[in-house]
């Protein structure tokens, strides 16, 4: 009797007296916000959305300016003068260059019709990813449930062998029983307390590998809610297969992804067709410089005239030819009005037509083409898997149900039969050995009775699932 109330004084403070007692619904959602599956599946789709971004942008001309500074030694070509130069010089370049494709085979609409498919793509994978982990929570959590109930089951069991031990203490006491029956109690006592103990091992590591799925560090305070189910027929097992199969076409991630990845295939034919086509493209560009070697005429003056040869004029007359000569000095042409005298603008129209690529266009075309037949063949495929694993859902379930439904029965029957042989032991009419028999045939029928009850619950929850219901208790 103390062992069984240090027990129940344990389990009572793990169910009820619990500070962190978790529930099925919480626990789903602190996974679906924590896991690192979901997170990165989340980290996916923000890089698709930053591609989808980018191949939309894709259609805004581009711009780029630069400028260049040049030291230019010994003699060279001024690059804005053209004349030769022996002097030291520097020079600088300005210019802004902008291009626009206006005709590629409409490569760029497709290709932003591709990414938006993609990003749809990662949102639909993201539910595949949270339906997953969805369940593996509510089979953990099942198990938690399974065990409590296998504990329950034991400490009654031990609590009852506890009870007849005393009695039979008693009666080998006052000579009504032989000492034998004691010994067997005992026996029996032991065994059934290892199986408790047992129990409890197997609860500790299905809480454990619940925390797990969790990612929960702090393992030593987590214990969950026990529910109770009560009514555990649903309304998923009333319908049939074809029925189920039609609800989860209408909301499986598997089936809309696979779809969205033909739709993928198809722009991605598009896309790789476009190669064939002529490229047109508008280039415009705007520049200007600045040399050091650039020189004007600051200044002009007169020289002395020299004399340097002699004419006659039309009487005969010698008249004196004099040389004037002019003395000249230079600046460099400033930097603002370089700027202004060396802009320049164009303006091109670019026509690009493939002729031969060593036929990389069409191998991706045929390869485009390939891909998109065996996206069609995954969508059928993915169709048959899902029938599939509906099928066999469905089987599962309606074979929990019935062997619940069974072992139901067999264990009322088995407790009515058990009445009457603790009755006929305490008459000493059977002896400890047959009586332990029948008391372990009813253990073993609340236990069976317990795994057929979760096993189904599980089955059902499948079914739920697959019709797009939330998985609760």
């Amino acid at each position: 009797m103390k062992r069984f109330s240090l027990i129940f004084l344990i389990l009572l403070s793990i169910n009820v007296f619990s500070q962190d007692s978790w529930t099925l619904e919480r626990c789903i959602n602190y996974a679906l916000e924590n896991n690192i599956q979901i997170k990165n599946q989340e980290l996916n789709i923000k890089i698709n959305k930053n591609q989808l971004l980018q191949s939309k942008l894709s259609l805004i001309p581009g711009l780029n300016a630069g400028a260049s500074e040049s030291l230019t030694f010994g003699r060279s070509v001024d690059p804005f003068t053209n004349d030769f130069s022996s002097e030291n010089f520097n020079s600088t370049n300005f210019q802004i260059s902008s291009s626009v494709t206006l005709f590629n085979g409409l490569q760029q609409y497709n290709t932003i019709k591709k990414a938006e498919i993609e990003h749809k793509s990662g949102l639909v994978m993201l539910e595949k990813a949270k339906n997953d982990i969805t369940l593996a929570i509510a089979s953990a959590y099942l198990n938690v449930l399974f065990a409590m109930d296998l504990i329950d089951v034991a400490t009654n069991q031990l609590n009852i062998t506890e009870q007849q031990l005393e009695q039979t203490k008693k009666l080998v006491t006052a000579g009504s029983l032989p000492l034998q029956n004691q010994y067997e109690l005992e026996a029996q006592l032991a065994t059934e307390e290892l199986n408790l103990v047992n129990y409890e091992n197997q609860l500790s590591l299905s809480i454990l590998i619940l925390a797990q799925i969790l990612e929960l560090e702090d393992t030593e305070n987590f214990s969950i809610v026990r529910p109770e189910i009560e009514d555990i027929t649903s309304e998923s097992a009333l319908l049939n297969v074809d029925q189920i199969f039609k609800e989860a076409q209408n909301h499986m991630p598997e089936i809309e992804n696979a779809e969205l990845n033909l739709q993928i295939a198809q722009k991605s034919l598009s896309i790789a067709r476009s190669g064939l086509m002529p490229r047109l493209s508008l280039s415009a560009s705007y520049g200007t410089g600045y040399s050091s070697s650039r020189q004007i005429i600051e200044n002009i003056t007169s020289g002395t005239p020299t004399l340097s040869g002699f004419t006659t004029d039309i009487s005969g007359n010698i008249l004196d030819v004099y040389l004037h000569t002019f003395d000249y000095t230079y600046k460099t042409r400033s930097f603002g009005d370089q700027i202004k005298d060396n802009a320049s603008a164009s303006l091109t129209f670019n026509l690009n037509i493939p002729i031969f690529n060593g036929l990389q266009s069409k191998t991706q075309v045929n390869n485009s083409k390939i891909y998109l037949e065996q996206s069609k063949l995954q969508i059928d495929q993915t169709n048959k898997d899902l029938l599939k694993e509906i099928r066999q859902a469905y089987s599962d379930a309606q074979s929990a149900m019935k062997q619940y439904f069974a072992t139901e029965k067999t264990l009322k029957a088995i407790e009515i039969s058990f009445e009457y042989t603790e009755k006929r032991y305490e008459q000493g009419l059977l002896n400890t050995t047959e009586y332990n028999v029948a008391k372990n045939n009813l253990a073993k029928t609340q236990t069976d009775l317990l795994k057929s009850k979760y096993d189904y619950i599980f089955k059902q929850k499948i079914l739920d699932f697959y019709r797009g219901k939330e998985i609760k208790f």
